[in-house]
């Protein structure tokens, strides 16, 4: 990874200090500890830029869990993988061909349960160069790529309120057709607040999740 200049400043330094100890459970919005079960892991992929962009993955719209939704490239930690980092870095150059060695760890956010997959879910973050050429592998797994910079991400106007029918609210965000809500949103308003990039926004406009992006069956437990 190319180091910049001396004279300029670090856009992460105020994540790398948040991260060189785990944060404690009140600063990560996602309220669920782990359980103890299954583990899986994902990675939270930030272009080592002055300004910084964040990759995201759409699933593939035939898979039969979370199809379609915005998601971070991850998935269950393999009997060979060697912890939740290894896990991640695999599965992300298996998703996305990004080599493990494009990637610097920064640290790791505290595992949390998800519901919907009952998975423990260890959230790994992570800087690249952002200039590797990067492709879905595979269609069926992941159909889509997108990036959007820390500036978009905290600019309120693409800031919303996420309902799900069944009853649960959440952080989300509004991008043309691209709408991230879940557990990514918690994993992406945690970031933004540990990098110290989090803006005001109005947490009173709410938005119904787009049927699209959600099924009937998960409920308000959601992520």
């Amino acid at each position: 990874m190319i180091g910049r200049p001396s004279h300029q400043r670090d856009p992460f330094a105020t994540l790398r200090a948040a991260l060189v100890d785990p944060p404690s459970r009140d600063m990560v919005s996602h309220p669920r500890p782990a359980q103890g079960g299954r583990q899986a892991a994902v990675l939270i992929l930030l272009s080592d830029a002055v300004e910084p962009d964040v990759t995201f993955t759409e699933r593939g719209h035939a898979m039969r869990k979370h199809a379609g939704q915005i998601s971070f490239p991850g998935g269950g930690v393999d009997l060979g993988d060697s912890g939740p980092v290894a896990a991640a870095l695999r599965e992300t150059h298996e998703e996305i061909d990004l080599s493990p060695e494009e990637v610097g760890v920064l640290g790791c956010l505290p595992a949390a349960f998800v519901a919907a997959s009952s998975f423990d879910v260890t959230s790994v973050v992570g800087l690249w160069g952002g200039t590797a050429a990067i492709r879905p592998v595979s269609a069926f797994e992941v159909a889509d790529i997108h990036r959007f910079t820390v500036s978009q991400l905290a600019d309120e106007r693409n800031r919303v309120m996420a309902r799900h029918p069944s009853g649960y609210t959440g952080p989300g965000w509004v991008f043309g057709e691209v709408f991230i809500w879940g557990f990514t949103a918690h994993l992406t308003d945690c970031v933004l607040k540990l990098g110290g990039w989090e803006q005001p926004w109005d947490t009173t406009k709410v938005v119904t999740v787009p049927k699209r992006y959600r099924r009937d069956r998960i409920s308000a437990d959601h992520d």
